[in-house]
């Protein structure tokens, strides 16, 4: 799906797994800085997100190791960059060129629309379902109240249900 000899594309694909390992929004993927992200310990640090919050995300050593070969790739093509993903002119994305990439290969991949945000909702699913805590959740996404962060719990709930409703039958 994505063309490995295009930037863009490269770029791309590791961009959609930064959103699905980190659960960033968007605007705070699109401020992502170099200096941001220590590339020995794996530590990101969202600087201003929402509510103009810091907070501070870890990846683990396979996307470590991605971002790794993305600023080597980047630098080849650009130079000395700030933002992490950029345009080929090595300044920063706009909004909605990445909704509209996500659109376009969402929808040849998948038949439907994904956005920035169902990213960010699947890696916050994906990780209340590995740790089962709901404030670990709400700390990785930086949301202030915990009652916006309660969603995640109703769609295990609802998995729940399914599957002790066709136990044993």
């Amino acid at each position: 799906m994505f063309n490995k000899r295009y930037f863009n594309s490269r770029r791309n694909r590791y961009m959609v797994n930064l959103f699905l390992h980190t659960g960033l929004r968007l605007s705070e993927m699109l401020d992502l800085k170099w200096k941001d992200i220590n590339l020995m310990t794996g530590r990101l640090k969202v600087v201003e997100g929402k509510g103009n919050k810091d907070r501070i995300l870890w990846v683990n050593d396979d996307m470590l190791q991605e971002i790794c070969d993305w600023r080597e790739d980047q630098s080849e093509t650009l130079g000395k960059v700030e933002y992490v993903f950029s345009t080929r002119e090595g300044k920063r994305l706009k909004d909605r060129d990445i909704r509209e990439m996500l659109y376009k290969y969402s929808e040849k991949a998948l038949n439907k629309r994904i956005s920035p945000h169902t990213l960010r909702h699947t890696y916050a699913t994906d990780l209340y379902r590995q740790t089962k805590d709901i404030r670990l959740v709400q700390k990785a996404l930086g949301h202030a109240d915990l009652s916006t962060t309660m969603i995640y719990t109703h769609i295990v709930d609802d998995e729940l249900e399914s599957a002790l409703k066709s136990f044993r039958k």
